[in-house]
Protein backbone atom coordinates (compact mmCIF):
# COMPACT_ATOMS: atom_id res chain seq x y z
CA UNK A 1 0.00 0.00 0.00
CA UNK A 2 1.26 3.43 -0.81
CA UNK A 3 1.04 6.15 1.78
CA UNK A 4 -0.58 9.46 0.82
CA UNK A 5 1.18 12.61 1.88
CA UNK A 6 -0.54 15.12 4.14
CA UNK A 7 0.12 18.06 1.82
CA UNK A 8 -2.47 19.39 -0.58
CA UNK A 9 -1.97 19.05 -4.31
CA UNK A 10 -1.05 22.06 -6.42
CA UNK A 11 -4.51 22.08 -8.00
CA UNK A 12 -6.22 22.75 -4.68
CA UNK A 13 -7.51 26.31 -4.23
CA UNK A 14 -7.55 26.09 -0.45
CA UNK A 15 -4.73 28.10 1.04
CA UNK A 16 -3.91 29.97 -2.14
CA UNK A 17 -3.80 33.74 -1.84
CA UNK A 18 -5.90 35.96 -4.04
CA UNK A 19 -4.28 38.86 -5.77
CA UNK A 20 -4.51 42.26 -4.16
CA UNK A 21 -7.15 43.38 -6.66
CA UNK A 22 -9.22 40.29 -5.92
CA UNK A 23 -9.01 40.95 -2.20
CA UNK A 24 -10.16 44.55 -2.66
CA UNK A 25 -13.03 43.30 -4.82
CA UNK A 26 -14.01 40.81 -2.12
CA UNK A 27 -13.96 43.58 0.51
CA UNK A 28 -16.17 45.75 -1.70
CA UNK A 29 -18.71 43.03 -2.30
CA UNK A 30 -18.73 42.14 1.37
CA UNK A 31 -19.36 45.76 2.34
CA UNK A 32 -22.18 45.87 -0.20
CA UNK A 33 -23.75 42.95 1.68
CA UNK A 34 -23.40 44.95 4.89
CA UNK A 35 -25.56 47.75 3.46
CA UNK A 36 -28.20 45.23 2.46
CA UNK A 37 -28.19 43.78 5.97
CA UNK A 38 -28.38 47.24 7.52
CA UNK A 39 -31.59 47.82 5.56
CA UNK A 40 -32.94 44.58 6.97
CA UNK A 41 -32.11 45.71 10.53
CA UNK A 42 -33.80 49.08 9.97
CA UNK A 43 -36.98 47.49 8.64
CA UNK A 44 -36.99 44.97 11.51
CA UNK A 45 -36.76 47.81 14.02
CA UNK A 46 -39.57 49.65 12.29
CA UNK A 47 -41.77 46.55 12.34
CA UNK A 48 -40.73 45.59 15.90
CA UNK A 49 -39.75 42.13 14.65
CA UNK A 50 -37.21 40.85 17.16
CA UNK A 51 -36.35 37.69 15.26
CA UNK A 52 -35.53 39.57 12.04
CA UNK A 53 -33.57 42.11 14.07
CA UNK A 54 -31.41 39.40 15.64
CA UNK A 55 -30.94 37.74 12.24
CA UNK A 56 -29.83 41.04 10.69
CA UNK A 57 -27.41 41.78 13.52
CA UNK A 58 -25.86 38.32 13.26
CA UNK A 59 -25.45 38.79 9.51
CA UNK A 60 -23.78 42.17 10.05
CA UNK A 61 -21.41 40.57 12.56
CA UNK A 62 -20.55 37.89 9.98
CA UNK A 63 -19.85 40.58 7.39
CA UNK A 64 -17.63 42.46 9.83
CA UNK A 65 -15.69 39.28 10.52
CA UNK A 66 -15.30 38.64 6.80
CA UNK A 67 -13.98 42.14 6.18
CA UNK A 68 -11.55 41.77 9.09
CA UNK A 69 -10.22 38.52 7.61
CA UNK A 70 -9.78 40.13 4.20
CA UNK A 71 -7.98 43.13 5.66
CA UNK A 72 -5.69 40.80 7.59
CA UNK A 73 -4.93 39.01 4.33
CA UNK A 74 -3.94 42.33 2.76
CA UNK A 75 -1.64 43.22 5.65
CA UNK A 76 0.27 39.94 5.63
CA UNK A 77 3.53 40.01 3.72
CA UNK A 78 3.65 37.98 0.55
CA UNK A 79 5.40 34.65 0.86
CA UNK A 80 6.64 34.71 -2.71
CA UNK A 81 9.42 32.19 -3.18
CA UNK A 82 10.69 33.96 -6.29
CA UNK A 83 11.02 37.32 -4.53
CA UNK A 84 13.60 35.96 -2.24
Amino acid sequence: MSKKSDTKSDTSTKGKKKGTAGTYLAIGSTLFAAFSNAKKVRSARHEDDTLQLVDGLIRIAAVATGVALLVRELRRPDDDVLAG
